[in-house]
């Protein structure tokens, strides 16, 4: 199942092959997604940009339709998987926007890559070194999955290799608010990619990154002084009780050139609220 309308094509990113979804014409425009989704997360906002823009969806290393192999995936291998099939599509600047683990992608593409990113968005995530930061006392109880993905193999592996679609339907039913956001084809679909073992492999090992060599690079970058040197824009969720982090101070530290929103919606901010993510990446787009 791919984005209606898109073509769907496997490109060569180095040592692995990405599933991407591509659609329109004009200045490339590259959608990331999050856990435990695809490309198919971006499929209501990628038609509607698609319309003046060409729109680039890849599945990241380890999701949906591309290779899983097992090694590294940090969000610097991760990133460079994704400059390297925008140049292999002949795009050496674009802008990138991300959701999720995708906006990690995202930022990190960014930072090491500043002169191919024209643009920034960042959608209901927070820096790595930032989030462990901040998960203190109970305030970890929300993102228990970070804890236990993290640890090394097999246990993680074995325990969702045990009962997937349990697993990681938890997490689309659970931080979704909008209804029918993602109806029961598109949930079935982001399941049986998700269930696969290179798949629960895949994303272990994603997660495993973030709590430790990610955390490293961005620790790296804060100590430098680097900042995103691009118009960036960090979208999230209208919280339901406290966060244990002001999305907005996190960002404006990393961001000079930041605008915010505040989606009232839960996790999956591209389904639940596509129009008004649509209205604030061409704002992004026309800064």
């Amino acid at each position: 199942m791919t984005i209606p309308g898109f073509d769907h094509q496997r490109i060569s990113a180095g040592d692995v092959r990405l599933g991407v979804a591509l659609g329109g014409a004009g200045p490339p425009v590259v959608l990331l997604h999050g856990f435990p989704q695809t490309h198919l997360a971006w499929r209501h906002v990628a038609t509607a940009l698609a319309r003046d823009h060409r729109v680039i969806c890849p599945d990241l290393r380890g999701y949906g339709g591309s290779d899983k192999p097992p090694g590294d995936y940090s969000k610097r291998r991760l990133a460079a998987d994704v400059v390297a099939v925008l140049r292999a599509l002949g795009h050496d600047r674009f802008a990138l926007a991300g959701h999720d683990r995708g906006a990690l992608v995202a930022f990190r593409a960014a930072l090491d890559h500043p002169e191919a990113v024209s643009h920034l968005a960042v959608l209901d995530v927070v820096p790595a070194v930032d989030l462990w930061a901040s998960l203190t006392g109970t305030a970890g109880v929300f993102a228990f999955h970070l804890f236990l993905l993290a640890h090394p193999p097999p246990l993680p592996e074995r325990l969702l290799g045990a009962a997937p679609a349990e697993f990681f339907g938890h997490f689309l039913d659970a931080w979704v608010r909008v209804a029918d956001a993602i109806p029961p084809p598109v949930r079935a679909e982001y399941l049986a990619a998700a269930s696969k073992p290179e798949a629960i492999a895949a994303v272990c090992a994603d997660y495993r990154a973030s709590a430790t060599v990610d955390v490293e690079h961005d620790e790296a970058d804060r100590a430098a002084g680097r900042r995103l040197a691009m118009p960036v824009a960090a979208l999230w969720q209208r919280p339901v009780g406290e966060l244990p982090f002001d999305p907005a101070a996190v960002w404006g530290a990393w961001a000079p050139d930041l605008r915010t929103h505040v989606l009232d919606c839960g996790h999956f901010l591209p389904e639940e609220r596509p129009e008004e993510v649509v209205t604030a990446l061409r704002e992004l787009l026309a800064s």
